[in-house]
């Protein structure tokens, strides 16, 4: 099952855990290939690492998006989040803390940003940074969850009047289901 993304990357996150049309459960953090597969969906935005994640990377992954999706739902409830998932992200950003490096290519140089850590450190202090990023927006009482039925995505929609996580997948199902029901023969 391919997750959607599209959404801010701590939204992204939080949407590996995904219901099928059926209903079913799908987790992209439950397999190496198919984590590996969201890092490469997300490589425009996320430093990805250089080798490919292996199982026993995967718990702290989905150990974070834990805290996110927790922290996210007080917020979004103005509630404040759990002290337990506040600490658990900022423990991530300060795994492997960002810095300015100074990076040449021939004669030119450029301001860099670098981390230190395992490529797993790494990742999950930018996750962790992506999720500060979201849950400090003003925007995050705005995240809504999609309305078709078995659906659990998450979206920050750019207009007010959107419904679906993808209009094209579960708005497509939901207008063909409206159909169906209104042209039922009896």
């Amino acid at each position: 099952m391919d997750v959607l993304t599209g959404e801010p990357l701590a939204l992204d996150l939080v949407n590996t855990r995904a219901r099928t049309s059926s209903g079913a459960e799908y987790d992209a953090l439950a397999r190496a290939d198919d984590c590996n597969a969201w890092l490469s969906a997300q490589s425009g935005r996320l430093t990805v690492p250089e080798a490919p994640l292996a199982a026993a990377d995967l718990p702290a992954i989905r150990q974070l998006r834990g805290h996110v999706e927790v922290a996210l739902a007080a917020v979004r409830d103005a509630d404040p989040p759990p002290i337990k998932a506040v600490a658990a992200i900022n423990e991530a950003m300060r795994a492997a803390p960002p810095y300015a490096c100074l990076e040449a290519a021939g004669a030119v140089l450029k301001r860099g940003r670098k981390r230190d850590g395992t490529p797993l450190t790494r990742l999950l202090a930018e996750l962790a940074e992506a999720a500060t990023a979201l849950l400090t927006d003003p925007d995050v009482g705005k995240v809504r969850g999609c309305e078709a039925p078995h659906c659990r995505m998450l979206f920050l929609p750019a207009h007010p009047r959107r419904r679906w996580c993808s209009p094209d997948l579960c708005g497509n199902r939901v207008r063909v289901a409206r159909y169906h029901q209104r042209h039922k023969t009896t």
